[in-house]
């Protein structure tokens, strides 16, 4: 059945073209006065697009010459209402189809804008990396920095501390040695007296005893 209706229409389309059977009139038409054909209607390029979001452009819209199409029809036998009918449901099912068609493909304008969403993504995305790799690797310098000072004013604190305690040790050594000395000499001197005691303690009765 589609095809005995599209057959007409096909011859009907060619007789539109070369001015045969035109009712409008004029001796030359041309196809786009007569017989409208396919058209399509895009609508124009969003430019508001989400960022995050890829753009999928509404759905389109196709014309044809309807009154064709009822023509053929009526010539086929059917009433002006049922090849009214019949050209609405047709356009119906046709846009349906094209929407749905349609839902799931972008133009080559709408790809080359979401692509160059994505890379603009990816290089905002790539800059906030190496603003961070950045930030972090001079916060990890000051950081190294600032534990490397630490460590250096521990090592002076340390240094000093081993010289102080060295000069006490040494001090204390010095002391001690030369207390030591002066008990020696204490002792001895001590000890010369009480040798000097001893000789004149022997030499007392020698003294005393008649020759």
């Amino acid at each position: 059945m589609t095809a005995l209706l599209l057959r007409p229409l096909a011859a009907r389309s060619r007789a539109a073209a070369c001015g045969y059977g035109c009712k409008c009139g004029r001796e030359t038409v041309t196809r786009s006065t007569c017989f409208k054909g396919i058209s399509m209607l895009v609508p124009e390029t969003q430019q508001d697009f989400d960022k995050r979001n890829i753009y999928l452009g509404a759905g389109k819209t196709f014309y044809f010459d309807t009154h064709a199409v009822v023509q053929v029809l009526e010539a086929q036998g059917f009433t002006a209402q049922q090849s009214e009918i019949v050209v609405s449901s047709l356009v119906k099912i046709i846009n349906v189809n094209m929407d749905l068609f349609y839902r799931d493909m972008v133009t080559k304008v709408q790809q080359e804008i979401s692509l160059q969403q994505v890379m603009s993504h990816i290089a905002a995305v790539k800059k906030d990396m190496l603003i961070l790799e950045k930030s972090e690797f001079s916060a990890l310098r000051t950081q190294n920095e600032k534990v490397k000072i630490e460590l250096q004013q521990l090592q002076k604190q340390c240094i000093d501390e081993i010289l102080k305690v060295r000069a006490h040790n040494k001090l204390d050594f010095n002391f001690e040695k030369s207390r030591g000395k002066e008990m020696l000499a204490g002792r001895e001197r001590k000890l010369l007296e009480f040798r000097t005691e001893m000789v004149e303690m022997v030499l007392r009765p020698s003294m005393g005893t008649p020759i």
